[in-house]
């Protein structure tokens, strides 16, 4: 869902601002159709295969209406089964929860949510560009347990322009005290075409940034969160969507500047689409497919890119299984790494040990 009320300065997300900050119904139903229509050129993919997840984002996902999601789900089961319990995530932005009541994305299907808090600090959301208030973000939790959804994610920002190290234990304690059952924490990166970029806010030391870290991760521990992969944290079930990313699994995808990852009898590809909603809803579904594979020398580092961030790691057999290769070709650069301390002993196993998830990127370059 590619709108938001406004663009935020270090967003580097396919999201655009709506005129007015309100999505017309016209727009919002003109959209939700040629989801459907997407959705049907990709049928090919799915190959027996049910839903197991679902995620929602963007942009502001919370701009559509409940109503319209409860359509969607009903349009897509008419050509694909969705699992029991299928997980349907929805991400909320505070600022514009007003749009439905929580009970109501409920009913529609959505049963986890996932808050786009950043902060619970009104000056620093300020200079994020967020549009809601500390108010705004402690009450959107309490309102989303409050009206039964029993598994709540809350995205957190750490290292944030001038943020001491007081101010961001005080967002975590705030979230665990909400009611959070997940938390996304993670560290503010200056990414390339946003405002941040081209003016450059000024960032806490080095010496701050590891101490927020440090304790910031005792905190969670000892408030009952698991740190289960580099910056998830769970008081509950993991994410099964997120889970299957990092698995390298496969996955459909529908809507502007959307990507998918699909796994086909003659290899594994990625696609995505049209990144403007304009020129998305202007051509025809099949036009907005951009299909590239995978190539075997690729795959050892896209593999090990996602399954390595998961702290348990991935069962080495999976490998085989999700990218046709052998391991035998890796076991060089594998047998390197254990010798560091980098990677755990158990061959059985693919994961880093606590030593190397501090140098994950040095890991994953022996994929390159």
């Amino acid at each position: 869902m590619p709108w938001c009320v406004r663009k935020c300065p270090y967003c580097d997300f396919n999201s655009h601002a709506v005129p007015d900050g309100q999505l017309a119904l016209s727009l919002e139903r003109e959209y939700l159709q040629a989801l459907v229509a997407d959705f049907k050129t990709q049928l090919e993919f799915i190959q027996g295969r049910q839903i197991h997840s679902i995620f929602i984002g963007g942009g502001t996902p919370s701009l559509i209406s409940a109503e319209g999601y409860q359509w969607l789900f009903i349009q897509l089961q008419q050509w694909v089964t969705f699992e029991q319990g299928c997980e349907i995530t929805l991400e909320a932005n505070p600022g514009t929860l007003e749009h439905e009541p929580f009970a109501a994305y409920l009913q529609a299907g959505i049963n986890r949510l996932s808050i786009g808090v950043q902060s619970f600090n009104t000056a620093h959301l300020e200079k994020l560009g967020r549009i809601h208030s500390e108010h705004d973000a402690m009450n959107a939790i309490r309102l989303a347990r409050a009206a039964g959804f029993e598994r709540v994610n809350v995205d957190l920002m750490h290292g944030l322009p001038e943020q001491t190290l007081t101010q961001a234990l005080l967002d975590l304690r705030l979230a665990v005290e909400q009611g959070a059952t997940h938390i996304s924490w993670y560290q503010l990166t200056i990414e390339p075409n946003t405002v941040f970029f081209r003016t450059q806010p000024i960032l806490p030391h080095d010496d701050v940034l590891e101490q927020i870290q440090l304790q910031g991760e005792a905190y969670l521990r000892a408030q009952g969160f698991e740190n289960y992969e580099v910056s998830a944290w769970r008081k509950e079930r993991p994410s099964a969507h997120n889970l299957n990313y990092w698995q390298f699994g496969d996955y459909l995808a529908i809507g502007a500047g959307a990507h998918g990852k699909v796994t086909l009898p003659d290899g594994v590809y990625r696609y995505q689409k049209t990144r403007l909603p304009k020129d998305y809803l202007a051509k025809v579904p099949a036009e907005n497919l951009q299909f590239k594979a995978i190539e075997a020398e690729e795959m050892p580092f896209e593999f090990m890119m996602n399954a390595l961030r998961l702290n348990q790691g991935v069962a080495t057999q999976s490998y085989t299984a999700r990218t046709g290769l052998s391991i035998q070709g890796l076991e060089p650069a594998l047998n390197d790494l254990r010798s560091k301390g980098l990677l755990v002993e158990e061959r059985e196993q693919l994961a880093c040990t606590e030593h190397g998830h501090l140098f994950l990127n040095s890991v994953l370059e022996a994929f390159l």
